[in-house]
Formats: C-alpha cells, sequence, structure tokens
C-alpha cells in the first residue's frame, strides 16, 4: 500500500511557511507545511503545466534569440514544456523564490521531468518573479507565471500583487511586441479575464486537464500584448 513518505522541508523566505517534498509509491508530491493536507503539484499529473508553457512558446518560437520567463519552477515541467517547444538559442529565465525547490529539481525529483534545470539554454534565479519584472522593459517573448493556486494568493499574500492591475500592467511593460503572458490557475475566473483585457492584452481562457483527457480541469489565461 502507497503511503506519503516525507523527503525533505523547505522554508519559503520571510518566514512564510513552508513547503513538503513527500514521495508516494514512484510519484513525487508537494504540499504546503501544515496545510490541510492538501497537494499543491504532483508528478503524475502535470499536463496543464506542460500547456502553459507549450502554448505560448509554440508561438513565439520562430523569433531569433526568444527569451521567455517562468515565474515558478515547480516541478520542472513547465520548465521542460518550455524548452521543448523553443529554438536552440532561446533563452529561458526561470525565477523560483524557494532554494529547496530549486535543490530538489536537481536531485530524484529532477528525472521525472528530465532535469530540464541542467539545459544550457535555462537560467535559474532564486527571486520572487516579481522582482524580476519590475527590472524588466520589453525583455521576454513570453511570460508563464504558476507561482499560486490562481489570482488569488494561497502560499504567500503577497503573489496577489502579480494578479492585481498593477502587476499585470507590469508583464505587459516586460514583454517585447507581440509578446504573450500565461497565467495558470486551478479554476476559472471571469474577473480576472476582464482584468487581463484593462492591461493591455487580447485573452482567451483555456481549459486544459490536469491528467490525458479526463478528471480534473485547470484554466490557463493566454494573454497576447496589442500594443
Amino acid at each position: 500500500m502507497k503511503r506519503f513518505v516525507l523527503l525533505d522541508t523547505a522554508p519559503i523566505p520571510d518566514g512564510s511557511g513552508a513547503l513538503c517534498l513527500f514521495e508516494y509509491g514512484e510519484d513525487f508530491v508537494i504540499k504546503i507545511a501544515g496545510g490541510d493536507g492538501g497537494q499543491l503539484m504532483n508528478t503524475r499529473m502535470h499536463g496543464s503545466e506542460d500547456a502553459l508553457a507549450a502554448i505560448p512558446c509554440k508561438k513565439v518560437a520562430g523569433r531569433p534569440d526568444s527569451r521567455v520567463l517562468i515565474g515558478g519552477l515547480g516541478m520542472g515541467f513547465t520548465l521542460a514544456a518550455a524548452l521543448q517547444n523553443l529554438g536552440k538559442t532561446a533563452e529561458v529565465e526561470v525565477a523560483e523564490l524557494v532554494p529547496g525547490v530549486v535543490e530538489w529539481n536537481r536531485g530524484p525529483l529532477g528525472a521525472k521531468a528530465g532535469y530540464p534545470i541542467l539545459d544550457p539554454r535555462t537560467r535559474v534565479i532564486q527571486d520572487d518573479v516579481a522582482n524580476c519584472l519590475k527590472s524588466a522593459d520589453q525583455r521576454y517573448d513570453a511570460i508563464m507565471l504558476d507561482v499560486d493556486n490562481g489570482p488569488e494568493g494561497l502560499t504567500q499574500k503577497r503573489n496577489g500583487w502579480l494578479y492585481s492591475a498593477q502587476g499585470l500592467q507590469r508583464c505587459h511593460q516586460a514583454l517585447r511586441n507581440k509578446g504573450v503572458l500565461a497565467v495558470w490557475s486551478a479554476s476559472a475566473d471571469r474577473l480576472f479575464s476582464d482584468k487581463i483585457r484593462k492591461a493591455g492584452f487580447k485573452v482567451e481562457e483555456v481549459q486544459v486537464y490536469a491528467h490525458g483527457n479526463k478528471g480534473t480541469r485547470h484554466t490557463i489565461w493566454i494573454a497576447e500584448k496589442l500594443r
């Protein structure tokens, strides 16, 4: 019988809790320490994480020396999908706030996604993705955000800035001409779609299965910069 085996605990900077890595049979699971037992992510269900990168990266793959930003390393599946859909001269910056998550991806967990963190096109930034955005002007062809469970911050309240009007406008400014913003969420949010439009994007709300073609569906907003 499978059971959860705690492998490691990684503190979230600024004392806002911790993340726990568990082994569950042949899979790995990440949970919030002291939470209700719910899973933030696991290696068996990552279809929507793949799509978060595949959809926008296919749109910008033909651009010379494309550069994209991923907010949240997670289990590496979004990074792997980005690398798979971009050219050999592309650069993928990954902002991960929790140092322990980076180390997990260098260890056995990384094997599940094919160790994309070791790809020479990958640049890992151990920082809040918000800080990366605040210092970037027309730097990226695509930005992919998967830092929380959706427009309302779960793991950190300050994540809410990314989903605010100010945060979305900063994403708009950080994108190059006709750049693409992709935002992952565990559930749909019609009001958030309107907020993205007001920030200067043409937006589509896409529903993607977490695993295969059945079961839980997650939401990805695909927003193209209009100006």
